[in-house]
């Protein structure tokens, strides 16, 4: 039987694994986290607010016959001898699944590194530090950063927000309703210092780009992520960012059965255009598993894969008493209230060339769900 390995232990490299298995392949699992997988959102919202238990945060396996090498990343592989190395040892492979995903990025300027909030280790870290009274400088003012500053507000922490852009969450939400999202921050005991880029980091704060000096008990940063690609470095692939992959999730490059999924995967997806993204939404990992352990199954057996890969991206985040959802690609589109006010409960669609390619509601959640079926249909249709 033909044996395939999957590099990265998170959610889409489960889901890849479990279809793969399914079709009766033997599979291996090589993670770097010496944890089964397990779900990553809560680490910055109930498990950080409660304390981290990862136990009570593994995702329920289909399979007790996959074989999990855990606690050392993936260093190499050569496609053309069909091996995988971790540290010293290799392990041959009929078909692959690179699933290596992400990790924190880190700003290049000088100073101790601030600690991130990746990982269960992370959180778990992080929360021990939270305790009443406590001041928290989050370096980043995405959703990681501020669900960080949520919860931390909520354990009666003092909050401070730093970052580059003028609004938090700029870039998915707009600057309108990033405003608003800063002012329910700020209405909670936040401080925001916006617009400028950090200098230099200090062991309880850093320099701003204007000289402010900001100070805190704990520091974390947060200030986006880079694709885990090093270890495929030298088999000619497309890794300018992410993994370049078809639309059925083939790796581009290469004749040898190899797939990607989730954050580290870059396809196009038909139902927005032909441009091929990486997309880290939470259920692109699962449904990217899936659609590649098809792939890949079709290609063991000889067989050319087929079908149409138009998955819905999607993302949700808790902050205080609001809670915001999303489906398609806001990113993409410019800001369109139809529904509520800014300052409150609201629904704003994202248009691009008149059509809506994106939606976000603030505690709106039952009035988006027609959107799930609405956005990208009329590509869907005209396809």
């Amino acid at each position: 039987m033909a044996q395939v390995i999957v590099v990265g232990a998170g959610l889409g490299g489960l889901r890849a694994a479990e279809s793969v298995r399914g079709q009766g392949f033997d599979v291996m699992v090589i993670g770097d986290e010496r944890h089964l997988p397990y779900n990553r959102p809560p680490l910055s919202k109930e498990a950080l607010k409660g304390g981290v238990e990862v136990e009570g945060l593994h995702f329920r396996r289909k399979h007790d016959d996959i074989d999990w090498r855990l606690g050392a990343p993936a260093t190499g592989c050569s496609l053309a001898s069909r091996m995988v190395m971790v540290d010293d040892a290799a392990y041959p492979f009929d078909g692959l699944v690179i699933a290596s995903g992400i990790r924190p990025r880190h700003l290049p300027v000088p100073g101790p590194q601030p600690p991130v909030l990746r990982t269960a280790d992370d959180a778990l870290a992080l929360r021990e530090r939270l305790t009443p009274g406590a001041s928290l400088l989050v370096v980043g003012a995405g959703f990681i950063g501020c669900e960080v500053a949520a919860t931390a507000r909520q354990l009666g922490c003092e909050v401070t927000v730093t970052a580059y852009d003028a609004e938090p969450m700029l870039r998915p939400l707009g600057p309108e309703l990033g405003a608003a999202m800063k002012a329910h921050h700020e209405a909670h005991g936040v401080t925001f210092h916006l617009g400028q880029g950090v200098k230099e980091f200090h062991a309880d704060g850093v320099t701003l780009a204007d000289g402010t000096r900001l100070t805190a008990d704990v520091v974390i940063e947060a200030v986006g992520s880079v694709p885990n690609v090093e270890w495929l470095q030298g088999n000619g692939l497309d890794l300018q960012d992410g993994v370049l992959t078809d639309n059925l999730m083939r790796v581009v490059g290469t004749e040898v059965p190899v797939v990607a999924v989730g954050d580290i995967a870059r396809f196009p997806n038909p139902r927005f255009d032909d441009i091929p993204r990486r997309i880290e939404h939470w259920n692109l990992p699962t449904e990217t598993g899936k659609r590649a352990g098809q792939t890949l199954g079709a290609l063991l057996n000889g067989e050319e894969p087929t079908g149409d890969f138009r998955p819905m991206p999607a993302f949700w985040s808790d902050q205080y008493d609001f809670s915001l959802q999303s489906y398609g690609e806001p990113a993409l589109g410019t800001p369109t209230l139809v529904d509520g006010e800014w300052s409150g409960d609201c629904i704003v669609e994202y248009l691009r060339d008149g059509e809506v390619i994106g939606v976000v509601g603030v505690n709106r959640t039952k009035d988006l769900m027609h959107y799930r079926k609405e956005i990208g249909q009329e590509a869907v249709d005209s396809a």
